[in-house]
């Protein structure tokens, strides 16, 4: 079986450039999609946190069927739940077939992720912190792609309704996607790192109980709210704050972009535990100045922030599977299914918020956002000390024995 790397590695990023695409089109169209089905803030947090939620699902239970029906059928799977999602969205008439298409969005990015995680470090074992940062740029890319598209869209001020714009905005997914399905449907795959070291399921299983691996999988969970609930509700809390709030999205991951392109000579630098404690106190920056700065001034936040969320899910991903690698592809999901889970709970919970301030403020939400905003500043500022001590632990620690995989 000829496996060629390079191939698999470029079209697991367009697949997840797919997964982003969905995150960036749905930042810049959830308030249309408000105002066409006459939706309030709560029904929309609602909807936007069933791609979060349905991200774990999948993720999950992908970990542990990727080491059993491998990767390229969990891939086309994926596709599949892409393609029922996308068009689902296209022809939505209200709430519930916009969180059901969510729901299928949502599970098809987890099961992307399932399969091409274990895939990543398992073509590149040799550099796993590095060759993740490398795939999940496509993360951010594919979210100023998307929400350059709805601005660009929304400029040329096109003679369309606004459900129809919606329409045409969502239905551009579905050219990746498909392109995607077909070219996985002709390569061949490998086996999981961990299958090809003969590490056992039940080895697998009991390094999951390693308290290492559950102070990580709880730091995902605030690294995964810091970023992706900040980003994909910007262009909601900041409405208010600038004109261009959904641009502040776009610069944010520009910046990330460009972060994760540079992965490999900054983990020259730094170990990932470094770079993960040097990254919340960027992004405890960022958000505080999102809370207090107005105007064009807040897009010198975006970047501060940008910076600071850039390495966040793909150091904690390889931190992981490089100190625990018998933990494996289930490992690796667990970690992403509990960032996206908490990002569903706490985005349900701050739209009602959200809602609520601007009850009591009468009706005026000009600072819901911030107060939004300050609520969830607390989050990375706990993390500031998680992994000031993460650091420290990792100095007095053992170097870890890496896998012995098959080359590929």
């Amino acid at each position: 079986m000829q496996i060629n790397r390079t191939a698999l590695f470029r079209v697991s990023c367009l697949s997840l450039l797919v997964t982003s695409l969905s995150f960036g089109i749905r930042a810049g169209t959830l308030n249309d999609f408000g105002s066409v089905f006459n939706l309030d803030k709560a029904q929309l947090a609602l909807i936007a946190s069933t791609a979060f939620y349905g991200f774990p699902i999948a993720v999950v239970i992908g970990g542990f069927l990727v080491d059993i029906i491998g990767m390229k059928r969990l891939l086309v799977i994926a596709c599949i739940f892409h393609l029922l999602g996308i068009l689902l969205t296209i022809f939505a008439t209200g709430f519930w077939t916009l969180y059901i298409s969510t729901l299928f969005i949502g599970m098809a990015n987890g099961t992307v992720e399932a399969a091409c995680n274990p895939l990543v470090t398992t073509l590149y074992s040799d550099s796993k912190s590095a060759k993740l940062s490398h795939f999940h740029l496509w993360f951010p890319l594919g979210i100023v792609i998307g929400t350059l598209l709805v601005f660009g869209i929304d400029a040329l001020h096109l003679n369309w309704s606004l459900q129809t714009s919606l329409q045409v905005k969502v239905g551009l997914m579905l050219i990746p996607t498909v392109i995607y399905g077909y070219l996985f449907s002709r390569l061949s795959f490998p086996v999981t790192e961990r299958v090809a070291a003969g590490v056992s399921t039940a080895d697998m299983y009991k390094s999951l109980a390693n308290p290492l691996f559950l102070f990580m999988i709880v730091c995902m969970v605030g690294t995964g709210i810091t970023e992706l609930f900040t980003g994909q509700w910007i262009d909601v809390l900041l409405k208010k704050v600038n004109d261009n709030a959904l641009l502040l999205l776009t610069l944010e991951t520009g910046v990330m972009v460009v972060g994760r392109a540079f992965a490999k000579p900054v983990l020259k630098l730094f170990s990932p535990q470094v770079v993960l404690l040097i990254s919340t106190i960027l992004a405890a920056t960022g958000l505080f100045l999102f809370t207090v700065l107005t105007t064009n001034a807040i897009f010198f936040a975006a970047v501060i922030f940008g910076m600071g969320v850039c390495f966040f899910w793909p150091m904690m991903l390889g931190f992981v599977n490089t100190n625990l690698p018998k933990t494996g592809a289930i490992g690796l999901n667990l970690m992403g299914g509990a960032g996206m889970l908490a990002t569903s709970i706490y985005t349900i919970f701050m739209g009602k918020h959200y809602d609520d301030i601007v009850k009591a403020a009468g009706g005026d939400n000009s600072t819901a956002g911030q107060q939004v905003l300050q609520t969830t500043l607390v989050i990375p500022c706990v993390l500031i000390v998680a992994f000031a001590g993460l650091v420290i632990y990792m100095r007095s620690r053992n170097k870890t024995e890496p896998l012995k995989t098959v080359v590929v």
